[in-house]
């Protein structure tokens, strides 16, 4: 899509539509005061920890989606514009079972990052069968490249400056990043990672999709209670973390910091 066509349609739609929305710049703001509040040691470890985990997980998911909906408006789908999902709005994204219980609950109690979000996209006006499955690539690639990003201090041995909390912090954070990554890329129906393949399966195999999607995520989850699936899965995980330098004795005690009401 040529510069021209997409500042066209810029044109005709509000400003507001690409506008951050000002829940998301208040968890900017509640990671950036939580980050500090983490690194100077002021006040409650464990709660600054939680906090800032918290809130820079629900931006990770707000970036996850709106990646999938920018990639969506420049193949070609207005909607996602019309519909919010360029203003960074998690509220937007929401699913109430999947995009807040479930994902809260995962990282609650295992440590893993579920993205839940809901990004509708009309794939009649995507140009291309490769446009279409980079809209479902480019959400866990960015988890994956926030990954990285969160990984590059300790790469740097930039973790010997501020507080501990606040380095475990950063840590069991982008360990969700890698969890999130790894989910979203395995190649089920209603996961992106199937989402990926979809348009290039026959029309058989798409109808069979189709039908297998609404349940898709929910069977990820069950077969993750599997302890060897589950063993599997944090293999792969700490294998990539190892591979780009993520410290796994820093997401311990990351995850130990963040489950604040713990003793």
């Amino acid at each position: 899509m040529s510069y021209g066509r997409y500042g066209s349609r810029v044109g005709r739609l509000p400003k507001e539509a690409f506008r951050p929305s000002a829940l998301f710049l208040g968890l900017v703001a509640l990671l950036v005061v939580s980050g500090w509040m983490a690194w100077t040691g002021f006040g409650n470890s464990k709660i600054n920890v939680f906090l800032f985990v918290a809130a820079g997980w629900t931006i990770s998911l707000c970036l996850h989606e709106y990646s999938h909906a920018l990639v969506a408006f420049k193949g070609g789908d207005d909607d996602v514009a019309h519909r919010g999902y360029l203003t960074l709005d998690p509220l937007k994204y929401t699913h109430p079972l999947l995009s807040i219980v479930l994902p809260l609950v995962f990282v609650l109690i295992g440590g893993i990052g579920l993205p839940g979000g809901a990004v509708w996209v009309n794939h009649g006006a995507i140009r291309s069968r490769l446009v279409d499955s980079l809209i479902s690539f480019a959400g866990p690639a960015t988890n994956l490249v926030l990954a990285i990003v969160l990984v590059l201090p300790f790469s740097m041995g930039l973790d010997g400056a501020g507080n501990p909390a606040f380095w475990a912090g950063l840590a069991f954070l982008a360990f969700l990043q890698i969890t999130a990554s790894v989910l979203n890329f395995v190649p089920m129906p209603g996961v992106d990672g199937g989402n990926l393949l979809y348009p290039w399966l026959s029309p058989q195999w798409q109808r069979g999709f189709s039908h297998m999607a609404p349940y898709g995520m929910l069977i990820l989850i069950a077969l993750l209670w599997s302890p060897k699936i589950n063993a599997w899965f944090f293999s792969v995980v700490f294998w990539i973390g190892d591979l780009i330098g993520l410290p796994s004795y820093q997401v311990a005690a990351g995850y130990d910091l963040f489950k604040f009401w713990s003793f």
